[in-house]
């Protein structure tokens, strides 16, 4: 894009320089490359316009800020560098025609993401967000990543508040959507699971009227909008059956799970690369996305066969005999409690261990909640339960006046490390979940770090 379009585009001030091409957008000046165009942007504990001369100095062609510039490059100044940065993705996303998928949730978004994006490289060159690049300023960035050769995107849209779904839906104009389920995370914020709903449902802003969204039919609250969604919702589900597709035969099998998708009277049997129900369920919503985008449902059975988990969800690393499942991004009693359902039936020679830590953003149900995992844990066949941090003291009450008493509590990462290599022998498995602000994965490299991994 030349400069004089995007400064156009976002309703700016150019200096000079309007036939300069740019190559690509960077807000961070440790990634900037020659021929990019350099956004300042302001946030809570920083200020991107303190690194313009960096920027220059690093290669970029121009700058845009919210304050008049003394440089030698061209500046486009505008009002609020944060919003053109949404105004200018979205002008870029406009210049592709390709399928795009929507999905948020408030557990499961980034592996139902990486589920649909599976299915969909059967028949499309798929761009899809990284990591969980899905929030203001990650959703512009991954909208910037788009090339001529894309035929689909599978974009994850996050939220705290209300309001900022549909101002990353009308960013990226979904084709289709998904809504994984309707839980408590963001309840601090939101205030109820009724807030949480309508927060969720803002991702029908940015879509046209007669647009499909793909809703889990075994969700309390997603059922309670069947009637006003009537024909737009298209559900998938487990217990309910009258859906466009369902799963039954669920069993889990070492580390896969064996099931058949039932979608107009056929049965597809299946199998997913990892155990838990909730990996059903991120198929399920995989092969509904999968047939509204004309994919054979063989080729759905076997893009899902080849499904692998990303970066610190329940990944699962062997380190010298001792089965080590890493679940530390993100946490809320529903995720818990699938954590907890992996563990209990994941295969091992040994013992099965957690490590449960705070859940974070829960407001003031923060403590009732972590004391019903508590609960949860007590019944989930373990050997031994370590909670970690302050709120995680509720979970060891929880599973002591349960009866569980091989329960232990610690607020630091060394009492965490030690306590993972007094009690693990190869053999056993050991299951890690906690709010990504816990930093499970340190307690990870510096308990295995000596150890042989795969």
């Amino acid at each position: 894009m030349t400069l004089q379009e995007i400064a156009q585009a976002v309703d700016g001030t150019l200096t000079f320089g309007g036939e300069i091409r740019v190559d690509e957008i960077s807000t961070d000046t440790r990634k900037i490359r020659g021929g990019s165009l350099y956004l300042a942007l302001k946030g809570e504990r920083f200020d991107g316009h303190d690194f313009i001369s960096k920027a220059i100095e690093a290669g970029a062609r121009a700058v845009v800020s919210d304050r008049p510039v003394e440089c030698s490059c061209p500046v486009i100044q505008v009002p609020d560098t944060r919003l053109a940065l949404g105004t200018l993705a979205a002008y870029y996303r406009q210049k592709f025609s390709l399928l795009t998928v929507g999905v948020t949730g408030s557990v499961g978004k980034t592996s139902t993401k990486e589920m649909i994006a599976a299915v969909l490289a059967q028949g499309f060159c798929v761009h899809k967000t990284q990591g969980n690049f899905n929030n203001d300023i990650g959703l512009p960035m991954t909208l910037f990543g788009l090339e001529p050769q894309h035929t689909a995107a599978v974009i994850e849209m996050g939220m705290s508040a209300l309001g900022e779904i549909s101002y990353l839906s009308q960013l990226a104009k979904p084709d289709l959507a998904v809504i994984t389920n309707v839980g408590v995370s963001h309840l601090e914020n939101l205030g109820s699971r009724e807030n949480i709903l309508k927060a969720k449902l803002e991702i029908l802003d940015g879509m046209s009227p007669n647009s499909k969204i793909v809703l889990n039919a075994d969700n309390d609250m997603l059922q309670s909008v069947r009637d006003s969604l009537g024909e737009r919702a298209v559900w998938f589900g487990i217990e309910q059956k009258d859906g466009f597709v369902f799963a039954e035969h669920i069993e889990e099998d070492g580390d896969k799970t064996r099931f058949d998708f039932v979608c107009g009277g056929e049965r597809y049997p299946a199998m997913v690369p990892a155990v838990g129900i909730h990996n059903v369920y991120n198929a399920l919503a995989g092969f509904t996305v999968g047939m509204f985008s004309g994919i054979a449902p063989e080729k759905i059975v076997a893009a899902i066969g080849e499904y692998q988990n990303s970066g610190l969800r329940q990944s699962v690393r062997e380190y010298d005999g001792i089965k080590v499942i890493a679940d530390c991004y993100n946490a809320s009693p529903d995720s818990m409690q699938s954590a907890l359902s992996v563990i209990r039936t994941i295969s091992c020679s040994g013992k099965r261990y957690a490590v449960l830590g705070d859940m974070l953003e829960l407001g003031e149900c923060s403590g009732e909640m972590h004391y019903k995992v508590g609960k949860l844990a007590a019944k989930a066949g373990l050997s031994g339960l370590l909670c970690y941090g302050e709120e995680a003291k509720q979970i060891a009450r929880g599973a002591l006046e349960a009866g569980f008493d091989l329960t232990e509590s610690c607020t630091s990462l060394q009492e965490a490390v030690n306590w993972l290599h007094r009690v693990l022998r190869p053999g056993d498995a050991v299951i890690l979940k906690a709010s990504r602000g816990m930093h499970l994965e340190s307690v990870i490299e510096s308990a295995f770090e000596k150890a042989g991994g795969q």
